[in-house]
């Protein structure tokens, strides 16, 4: 039997370059030692004999340390060793491998990163039982009673949206039908006369409250003097309390043309009683007359023209060319929208214009001079669309 020459023999490394080979192998085998977790595991395996490598390894693992600073701890520990008992190591390292692989796997909890007070226990499931058919049944039926119930919610929603866009075409449609059917047959009264009132010059005046009287269509309104604006903002808040004298036009009794403005449409969105005024003026022709009080004095005008013009024709508030003194009645046209404005003008009949006075109407500026003749107020679309672009 030939004796074996230990690989630590240095007699013959000079004559047996193979035993060189195999010395040179293990030495690179063993300058690297085991993983430090795996360690860990075999040294806090249940059940196994210890040697003093796991039991360093059992202490390292306890001593509070990070991973980190475990695997520095093994590695200065390994490479201090000689190489028998680095060659120890990796026999036990292999032998703990194999009884693994033999043994039954056992839940185990293993060493994390993080500090053992921070893992989290594991929470038992619990297997549900077996269903019956009888559960399964009622469980299919619990969910289409789920999802039907769904789908009237959306049913729910959807009549919601319908009845919100309904309310509002609604809203609209009152608002158009108000403006173009309602508004303009509404006045102080619809029974007209052909019966020309008789005045008589020499006959006082009862009363100082400055109005206009049109026979014809039975009106008698309040005529606004003191708003000295032609702002139509300014104007719109005088046309509440009445019709409005233009303040840039002549008074009764004086030379020149003088402009009444008032409202033809009965908007319930419109504030002030008086947005009916001159609903009914379309109905006056040349040859009927008006009378306007002011002062204590009555002036009486015979209707001598009558037009439709658009609101920026300003030149219907100029003077009456061959006519001394003239008024004209204005008011939008058709009745309850600001599209056009019917223009009524009158010649001065009683007394004779001979001995009005001249015209005392404001001089406005060429920046305050009117662009667009007064309307009706906005409309509830006006409204709408006027608050959306601001």
């Amino acid at each position: 039997m030939k004796t074996i020459q230990p690989l630590n023999d240095t007699s013959s490394s000079a004559t047996n370059p193979a035993a060189d080979l195999i010395r040179s192998k293990l030495s690179q085998l063993y300058d690297a030692e085991p993983d430090a977790k795996k360690e860990l595991k075999e040294a806090d395996a249940p059940g196994s004999h210890h040697s003093k490598h796991q039991f360093y390894m059992h202490e390292l693992g306890h001593s509070g340390k990070s991973l980190a600073e475990i695997q520095t701890a093994w590695h200065n520990y390994y490479q201090a060793l000689p190489d028998e008992e680095k060659h120890q190591v990796w026999q036990e390292f292999y032998e703990e491998h194999d009884r693994r692989k033999q043994a039954p796997i056992a839940p185990h909890t293993p060493v994390a990163d993080k500090e053992p007070a921070q893992q989290k226990p594991k929470i038992p499931t619990v297997a549900s039982p077996t269903k019956n058919v009888t559960e399964i049944k009622d469980q299919l039926l619990r969910r289409v009673s789920s999802r039907s119930k769904q789908k009237g919610g959306h049913v729910k929603s959807l009549l919601f949206g319908l009845s919100s866009g309904l309310i509002v075409v609604v809203i609209l449609l009152f608002s158009f039908f108000n403006e173009r059917f309602i508004a303009p047959f509404i006045s102080p009264s619809k029974n007209v006369s052909d019966t020309q009132i008789i005045i008589d010059p020499n006959s006082s005046v009862a009363g100082t409250e400055p109005k206009i009287i049109i026979p014809k269509i039975n009106a008698e309104l309040p005529v606004i003097y003191t708003e000295p604006s032609i702002e139509e903002q300014a104007v719109q808040n005088a046309l509440e309390g009445g019709v409005l004298h233009y303040s840039t036009t002549s008074k009764p009794g004086e030379l020149g043309n003088g402009a009444i403005f008032g409202h033809s449409s009965n908007n319930i969105l419109n504030k002030g009683k008086y947005k009916f005024a001159f609903v009914l003026l379309n109905r006056l022709e040349p040859g009927d007359t008006f009378i306007i009080q002011k002062d204590g004095k009555r002036f009486v005008y015979r209707i001598f023209d009558k037009k439709v013009v658009k609101p920026e024709d300003v030149s219907i508030l100029n003077d009456t060319k061959g006519k001394a003194a003239t008024f004209s009645l204005v008011t939008c046209d058709p009745p309850g929208t600001s599209i056009n404005r019917l223009v009524v003008t009158g010649e001065q009949i009683t007394p004779e214009p001979s001995a009005n006075l001249a015209s005392s109407a404001t001089t406005a500026s060429q920046s305050a001079a009117p662009q667009a003749l007064p309307g009706n107020a906005p409309s509830l679309w006006q409204r709408l669309t006027g608050w959306v672009s601001s």
